[in-house]
């Protein structure tokens, strides 16, 4: 594609020095299946859209230090080549920290554990770990930028940093890694806009756009004292929200929410709408809150969204295209009813066997009890180990915490649950002899305030009686049978029913790959893998209760369903949904 310029004036954004209105609509390609890019690419065009906007999270690419992974869902360049493929522009949020409800607002395990490293500050180690990071991420970009060519008109430096620093000294040298790697469009802040955050937030190499969902002229106005010239810019105009387990499904009306975007369309602000489609916390990925109360979000980023979790167009995406219109030219595209998904046959779940069984591990000895984080693991599960010789009378064992959930057993026997959510670090035994073993699960990294980089697992001093015990085993709980997609059913018999956290398998037949809604009825709390893709987590305190399937991740003939489940089976059948079951909702 021929070079262009995309530059900031006096009033507007310039593309080839013309007054331009950004229009755009966020898309983040990790929460999407990669082979369903273009179609929400495309949906989002049809709905008038001339942009699309994605972060980057730094702990998908880099998960282990020294690693940088732009394969699969991670394939940058690939995605910004399909959105101009579509005929859009694309802006970029690299972070480095992103929030975005995603699991340690994308901020790395490992550089979080290392001594000494303060986030989002000019700390030595933070900023040589930012430095690589953001050098990679823009080696991708940088031949992609408007004036290449390519699709790129805008990159965002850090997210929403007036809620947490006011550093501008740490913000001028991001700006420089950014310039340095090559960045010749412009550069943009986000923040909430209020007076002390805008001032915190950005600089004046900077240009400011503001994050809200509603009182559109008096939010503009904010940001038009701080920044007197150029574009006006909502750059996160919320137009749904996130859930947490335990809680409500959050909807936000589709006529009240495009008269929001009518009113800062009308003052002539450009726009990212958050989001346009959501997609999935697939795996282990989802973040959490504790503001006094730890709350993990769910598997499912809906966001209720003008495209739903199976890229399908709501009530919303009609309401905003019609607003839109009004505004700028909007494709042909008639208006339908949203497609029933295909609900296959039920299929009964078969145990395979106890996790401990299918997933062993070789320990490590420590005399005090070891966080998750000693242990090197940055998502999922941890087993701990150790003997008690303590007299057949019950004792209380404690914990300084535990994050998050830990299943506690004796002899193989289940005893309880410690759950951070309930502040529960503390749990009687029946006796003071036996094996104890506790399986703790990490429920997602803390996303947003102090409490991000926390450690997860137990967290000592762990008493019994009062009195410190140690010795202790632990390792990591290997998942890696479970993502290869076979099926682990014996040929000979089926396993027998285990105490406490046990792999069962379903086969389900389809005639074409297809989009599924696998319903969690009938399980507890847990993991569920289609033909090795892991579709995030369950669990039956809901609001979400099922789980969303991409075409891609199945196929024609047998397809296996892994799920690890941690409790117990109300009923061992899975069944299918021919809509997405995101809960209750709170109006």
């Amino acid at each position: 594609m021929p070079a262009r310029t995309f530059t900031i004036g006096e009033h507007d954004f310039l593309l080839d020095g013309q007054p331009h209105r950004v229009i755009s609509g966020a898309l983040h390609y990790f929460r999407v299946h990669p082979d369903q890019w273009r179609d929400r690419i495309r949906m989002g065009r049809m709905m008038g859209l001339n942009t699309i906007e994605t972060y980057v999270a730094w702990n998908e690419h880099a998960p282990e230090e020294g690693v940088f992974d732009t394969t699969g869902r991670l394939d940058l360049a690939r995605f910004l080549r399909e959105v101009q493929e579509e005929g859009m522009h694309a802006i970029v949020r690299p972070g480095p920290y992103i929030c975005a409800e995603f699991d340690g607002g994308g901020l790395p395990a490992w550089l979080l554990r290392k001594p000494g490293v303060r986030v989002r500050s000019l700390e030595p180690g933070y900023l040589a770990a930012v430095t690589d990071y953001l050098q990679r991420v823009l080696e991708i970009v940088a031949p992609l930028q408007i004036d290449r060519g390519g699709p790129v008109t805008l990159l965002q430096v850090e997210n929403e940093y007036g809620a947490d620093g006011a550093d501008h000294d740490y913000l001028r040298a991001l700006t420089q890694i950014f310039r340095a790697a090559g960045i010749t469009v412009p550069l943009t802040t986000v923040d909430q806009p209020e007076p002390a955050m805008l001032a915190a937030g950005t600089i004046p190499e900077l240009h400011a756009t503001g994050s809200f969902g509603s009182r559109a002229a008096d939010r503009l106005a904010a940001l038009r004292v701080q920044q007197p010239t150029g574009p006006l810019m909502c750059s996160e105009f919320w137009c749904g929200w996130f859930d947490h387990w335990g809680a409500h499904h959050h909807t936000t009306d589709a006529e009240a929410s495009a008269r929001e975007l009518d009113e800062l369309l009308a003052a002539g602000a450009s726009v990212n709408v958050y989001m346009l489609h959501g997609g999935t916390n697939f795996g282990l990925t989802n973040g959490a809150n504790d503001k006094g109360v730890y709350q993990p979000t769910v598997t499912s980023y809906d966001y209720d969204s003008p495209l739903d979790e199976a890229g399908r167009p709501t009530e919303k995406f009609w309401a905003f295209r019609e607003v839109i219109s009004r505004y700028a030219p909007v494709p042909e595209f008639p208006r339908t009813e949203r497609l029933p998904l295909h609900v296959p046959v039920a299929a009964p779940l078969r145990p395979v066997g106890a996790l401990a069984d299918l997933a062993p591990a070789d320990g490590v000895a420590f005399e005090a009890v070891p966080t998750m984080d000693d242990l090197g693991i940055s998502r999922g599960f941890a087993r701990y180990r150790t003997v008690l010789d303590d007299g057949p009378e019950p004792g209380v064992l404690a914990f300084a915490e535990v994050r998050d959930r830990a299943w506690v057993s004796l002899d193989g026997v289940p005893v309880g649950v410690l759950a951070r959510e309930e502040h529960a670090f503390a749990i009687t035994l029946p006796r003071g002899e036996g094996v104890l073993e506790i399986l703790v699960e990490d429920e997602g990294r803390v996303n947003y305030g102090p409490r991000i980089g926390e450690p997860k697992g137990l967290i000592g001093p762990a008493t019994f009686r009062g009195v410190p015990k140690a010795g202790w085993i632990a390792s990591p709980v290997p998942l890696d049978a479970f993502e290869s997609g076979l099926s682990l059913l014996s040929v000979d018999a089926e396993a027998a029913p285990t105490a406490g956290a046990a792999v069962h398998q379903a086969i389900v037949s389809l005639d074409a790959p297809t989009d599924l809604s696998l319903s969690t009825a009938g399980l507890g709390k847990g993991l569920v893998w289609v033909n090795g893709f892991c579709l995030g987590r369950y669990w039956r305190k809901g609001p979400q209760r099922s789980l969303f399937v991409p075409a891609p991740a199945t196929r024609a003939g047998e397809n296996v369903i892994t799920v690890l489940e941690l409790e117990a089976l109300s009923a061992p059948v899975l069944t299918f949904l021919d809509d997405l079951d995101l809960g209750h909702t709170e109006y």
